[in-house]
């Protein structure tokens, strides 16, 4: 990365990695959910409240509102409309993913968003079952985000990917599910790093790509957009770090979001867990896009699912108050529903608590329909 300019960036080539292997992690794949499980349990509808286009939904259960929902997504899914999910990297970690990943392989999810860290839990689990290291431990010594494989080998996929021109949505699941393109990827990396013989490499695939929601939507063949932000990730600590393909790469999968928006003409569904600011954002700027090219979204849905009390009011419109300034509840579950004539949810409570029933009732919907699973 040349720099002219009148300041001192800092070096990247004095930074020190070690090998993931070594990373102790708090995360593992057998916290992950078992949806061949959850099909056959009884549904426990969550207690915690819910909200229809800004109103409490009257009593304390959420089954009512969470089976709306599950009927729309399954209209969607019968009828060709759009059915956009996007999450934060919580849900990768916590194991609800498997949730989405089952939505995918059944044919239910036409597009699947995340940001950079949902990409790099996604790479570490997939490569060795475990993820998320202690920060609080790792930080005093200055090795918070420093894993070998972790930085390099999504570094190089991204500017292997913008090289040629494609999203880092499509490059992370080439990574996964295209054995030339890792095969690059990998010996990239050790064409411009030492091989200390500790790291390793998955020339033969990834030991729990299964698990991985970026290699099921990319077998699936549906759009993964990366919407990533530069020095937010532990992948941009490495001396590997492009920013301009990471900039570029992302840029693409903003531009694919955007044409899937153009498709929600006629109704469509968008489900955003777990991302309070990203995914808000990124669906604003792309339904106004769509709208300005003569796509206006008509009956758009939306469903948030956060741990948040709600608490956006948006006839009041008090910039004053904190309330105003959470992304999600204004945005997704209020304004972009009733700008366009559709219906916005709000889930409050932990995802554990909430997605397991949604995807219970989407199972019930659509029963003999179901799509069998790769």
């Amino acid at each position: 990365m040349g720099y002219r300019g009148s300041y001192k960036p800092f070096d990247l080539s004095r930074m020190k990695t070690y090998p993931l292997k070594v990373r102790p992690n708090k995360v593992k794949l057998e916290r992950y959910v078992d949806c061949d499980a959850l099909r056959r349990a009884a549904i426990r509808p969550p207690t915690t409240p819910w909200y229809r286009n800004g109103l409490r939904g009257g009593g304390p259960d959420q089954s009512a509102g969470l089976r709306e929902l599950a009927r729309y997504v399954v209209e969607c899914h019968r009828t060709g409309r759009p059915v956009v999910v996007l999450t934060g990297a919580h849900p990768i970690k916590n194991g609800e993913i498997a949730i989405i990943t089952d939505l995918i392989e059944c044919g239910i999810v036409s597009l699947y968003g995340t940001n950079g860290a949902g990409t790099i839990h996604s790479f570490e689990l997939a490569l060795t079952g475990a993820s998320s290291e202690s920060v609080r431990d790792a930080l005093p010594c200055g090795e918070f985000g420093m894993a070998f494989e972790t930085g390099h080998y999504l570094n190089y996929a991204i500017e292997i990917g913008a090289g040629n021109g494609w999203g880092l949505g499509e490059a992370m699941g080439r990574l996964y599910c295209d054995a030339g393109f890792r095969r690059q990827v990998i010996d990239r990396t050790f064409e411009r790093h030492p091989d200390t013989g500790e790291y390793l490499k998955p020339y033969d695939g990834f030991p729990h790509v299964d698990a991985c929601v970026l290699a099921a939507a990319y077998r699936k063949g549906i759009p993964v957009c990366v919407h990533a932000s530069l020095g937010t990730d532990i992948i941009d600590q490495h001396d590997s770090f492009n920013p301009g393909a990471k900039g570029e790469a992302s840029g693409r999968d903003f531009l694919i979001l955007a044409e899937e928006m153009c498709r929600f003409t006629e109704g469509g569904v968008i489900l955003n867990m777990g991302t309070a600011v990203m995914g808000p954002e990124v669906v604003l700027k792309a339904v106004s896009m769509a709208a300005n090219v003569g796509c206006r979204p008509d009956g758009l849905w939306t469903a948030d699912f956060d741990v948040r009390a709600f608490a956006f009011d948006d006839e009041v419109r008090d910039e004053s108050q904190p309330y105003y300034y959470l992304r999600d509840q204004k945005s997704l579950a209020t304004r972009i529903p009733k700008v366009f004539g559709g219906v916005g949810f709000y889930f409050e409570g932990l995802h554990a608590h909430t997605l397991p029933a949604f995807y219970q009732y989407v199972m019930g919907e659509l029963g003999a329909d179901a799509e069998s699973p790769r």
